[in-house]
Formats: C-alpha cells, structure tokens, sequence
C-alpha cells in the first residue's frame, strides 16, 4: 500500500497583511493616547494630592507623639549634605520645630507627580470644610500643636497653610486636601456638587 504526502503551503503573513496590521495597530494606538494621557495625569494629581495628605497626617501624629510643635513645610525637600532645598510644587517635609535638621520625613515631588501644579493658600484657622476662604493668601507651611490643632500662626511669623489644590495639565480631576477643625487633613474633590458624595469638598 502506498501511502500519499500531501505538501501544504506553509502559513504566514504576506508583506500586504503585514503592513495593514501595523496600520490598524497605530490607528487604535492613536485613539487610545488621549485616554492614556488623562489617566497617567489623573494618577499624578492622586498621588501628589494623597502625598501631601499623608504628610500632614505624619506631622500631625508626630506633634502629638512627641508633645512637640511640629510643621508640615510644602515645596521644599531635604538634601543629606546640602540642607532644605526647594522642591517641586508637591515636595514637602515634616520637621519639629524646635530641631529641624534632619527632618522626620522628606519627599520629593518628582517621585511620581512631577507634572502637577500645586495652589496652597491660607485662611482664618480653624477651617471646616467645605469653607469659603476669605484669605487667598499664599502659604507653605503649618504647624501642629501636641493636641494635633494646628496653630494660626508658624515659628516665623508665616499665615498658617490651610488648603492644597493640586491640578495637572491634561487632568480630568483636580483634587484639593483642606485641614478641618482640629487638625486633621481631608482630601475631596472640589469637582463634585457639594453633599453629593463623600468625596466632595
């Protein structure tokens, strides 16, 4: 008995189909970019805005652990060797007041949210959120007493910093971190209708 071969034509791409592939492959790469873009925007202001919020919170937990004035100092960073240097808009330290070299803690804006902007203002303390600011008045810094208040006025006879909105070109959402009655920070989303959801200011 003789047995047949049947030889088939190897499968594979022809130049054509090749080519077509690639050009579909960029038409949805370029239909997605916009979407990609907002969303990596949309991460940084999140990750600068939940930074600055746990910094806060840092300096808060160590004034009242340390039953020491404490400062939450935004914009600003720690270099070993060099000192407090000027950061990012979304740098920031936490430092006692009374020994500030070296701080309890130091970030650096440009981990992860080197692309936003960062409004801080002052205001009358205390602040309940949602406030009406009647002072725009530019701020970095405010100090936490060792109840976790925090005080009106700073060591150096700065306005205390009551509000952080941080924001990014090309961002669908801005976020803004407030400091309420009694020290603690909260972050909302000034976005929202007020009293629509949790998350708004």
């Amino acid at each position: 008995m003789l047995s047949s071969f049947h030889y088939r034509k190897s499968l594979g791409f022809s130049l054509a189909e090749l080519m077509m592939g690639i050009l579909i492959m960029g038409v949805l790469v370029s239909l997605a970019m916009p979407g990609l873009r907002d969303m990596l925007r949309n991460a940084e202001v999140r990750n600068a805005a939940e930074s600055i919020a746990n910094g806060l919170q840092r300096a808060r937990a160590e004034a009242v652990a340390r039953n020491a004035n404490v400062e939450f100092v935004l914009g600003t960073e720690f270099v070993p060797g060099t000192g407090f240097v000027a950061g990012t808009p979304s740098s920031w330290v936490v430092r006692a007041v009374a020994a500030p070299n070296p701080p309890i803690e130091s970030r650096s804006g440009s981990e992860g949210s080197g692309s936003v902007t960062v409004t801080a203002l002052a205001a009358d303390l205390p602040v309940t959120v949602p406030a009406t600011f009647a002072d725009l008045t530019p701020a970095t810094t405010v100090t936490f007493n060792n109840f976790g208040g925090t005080l009106a006025v700073n060591a150096d006879a700065s306005v205390a910093l009551a509000r952080i909105d941080v924001t990014a070109l090309e961002a669908t959402q801005s976020l803004r971190v407030g400091i309420e009655v009694g020290g603690a920070p909260k972050m909302c989303d000034p976005g929202l209708a007020a009293g629509s959801s949790p998350r708004a200011c």
